[in-house]
């Protein structure tokens, strides 16, 4: 019998109110230009995103007032838990399970801090068993949907039979900055939006999509290129370095040598599935694993559709592969903080 993880359903989701790139550029424009001189030279980044529309758990009049700790995390909890509920309903109904038939759950999440941690808040109200083992995982950022499913697959490998549910949310919309005038604060403006994606994975009962293996490269000396500064107010984006640049100089390399240790070759991937961090990252992204410009059009739809939502942005890309049916070797790719690269190779039998 095959004990590797497969699977059973994935869903996503976004909070109610969209915005379209325009309006955050003006909105963005009204709060910080006055006081950042550079910052019309700066707006062409929203141009440049690829980004047409993202979505916010809150409507876009709460984001133009200064806001601290105390009211950033309550329209966290607020806001998660909303989500929580909607993609992992949709997961569990897609899974044609309810919420007591779930062993463990997995939840991603770095754009808010919650004690007792998401799951546990909304026991009750999902459902879930007492009995429920509880894995809440914060920190990775970016690579948190590819580095998530990797520790959900084996947690379900290690318990064949058992149901696994793993949430990816992340809210980052409520760490805009007021105060920051700096270029990270303008690009995390111009990039980064709310959403959330659920899937259920369980081991021991057949299944068309399988975790094939999983694989992770952390670079030395890199804790600058990408994270949270902590301060009174709240989160502060790090961006130390230009990403596309690390992407199309790091990645191919990191890539062929995680494969490398699955025992597969680039040669081996019929289908890349990569977290597209903005119009520059996918090029990047191409060029890096040699593929044909245009080649990661799913990537591109999503980054046009709903921005960079972190972590969950690459199963919402999943989700499109998914539905346009799965060639017979997948790899997910992630990039976090760390700097990491995350992989996950997915084994579809037609």
């Amino acid at each position: 019998m095959d004990h590797t993880a497969a699977l059973v359903s994935l869903a996503t989701s976004v909070p109610p109110h969209q915005f379209h790139q325009k309006q955050i550029l003006e909105a963005a424009r009204s709060i910080l230009s006055a006081r950042y001189e550079q910052f019309e030279t700066l707006a062409s980044l929203f141009a440049n995103t690829g980004i047409r529309n993202r979505y916010g758990v809150k409507p876009i009049e709460w984001y133009l007032e200064p806001r601290g700790w105390p009211e950033r995390t309550n329209a966290f909890l607020e806001g998660a838990e909303a989500l929580f509920i909607n993609v992992a309903q949709a997961a569990l109904a897609r899974a044609d399970l309810a919420a007591c038939d779930i062993d463990t759950v997995v939840t991603v999440c770095s754009t808010g801090i919650a004690t007792p941690t998401l799951e546990a808040r909304l026991a009750g109200k999902m459902g879930f068993r007492a009995d429920v083992s509880r894995v809440p995982v914060f920190g990775l950022g970016c690579a948190g949907g590819v580095s998530g499913l990797s520790i959900a697959g084996r947690l379900a490998q290690a318990r064949p039979g058992t149901n696994v549910l793993l949430v990816v949310l992340e809210l980052c919309t409520l760490a805009v900055r007021h105060d920051e005038l700096t270029k990270a604060n303008i690009v995390a403006a111009s990039l980064f939006g709310d959403g959330a994606a659920a899937l259920v994975l369980r081991a021991g009962d057949g299944g068309a999509t399988r975790i094939e293996a999983v694989g992770e490269k952390l670079w030395a000396e890199t804790l600058d290129i990408m994270g949270w500064s902590v301060d009174p107010e709240g989160f502060g984006v790090i961006f130390q370095r230009t990403i596309p640049d690390f992407v199309a100089g790091h990645l191919g390399p990191a890539v062929a040598e995680i494969l490398a240790r699955m025992e597969l070759a680039a040669s081996d991937i019929d289908r890349f599935v990569c977290h597209p961090g903005g119009s520059k990252v996918i090029t990047a992204l191409e060029r890096a694993l040699s593929l044909d410009q245009g080649t990661l059009a799913h990537e591109r739809e999503i980054i046009a559709d709903y921005g960079n939502m972190s972590a969950p942005t690459v199963l919402f890309v999943l989700e499109r592969a998914v539905a346009q049916g799965l060639p017979r070797r997948s790899l997910l790719t992630a990039l976090g903080p760390g700097f990491t690269a995350s992989c996950v190779a997915l084994r579809h039998a037609a």
